[in-house]
């Protein structure tokens, strides 16, 4: 893990099409800003961590279990 020390103000690049500037820093916590392409998907590691369980939680599904939704939106579509 690279580690950094920015100001307020200031920032870091990743590649040429990521920037990561630091928009407030107080005690406690820091506020920053990204900069990305369009289309790149940026998460708080929480949300990712996240993700990642209901991923695992879907793959585990079965074809029972999708029928049973396809079946749900059926009769609410009606």
């Amino acid at each position: 893990m690279l580690i950094l020390t920015r100001k307020s103000g200031e920032g870091i690049r990743i590649g040429e099409d990521i920037r990561v500037m630091i928009v407030d820093a107080k005690e406690g916590s820091v506020k920053l800003g990204i900069a990305a392409p369009e289309g790149m998907t940026i998460y708080r590691d929480e949300i990712y961590e996240r993700i990642k369980q209901e991923n695992v939680i879907a793959a585990k599904a079965s074809s029972g279990d999708f029928n049973k939704v396809t079946d749900m939106w059926k009769k609410m579509k009606k």
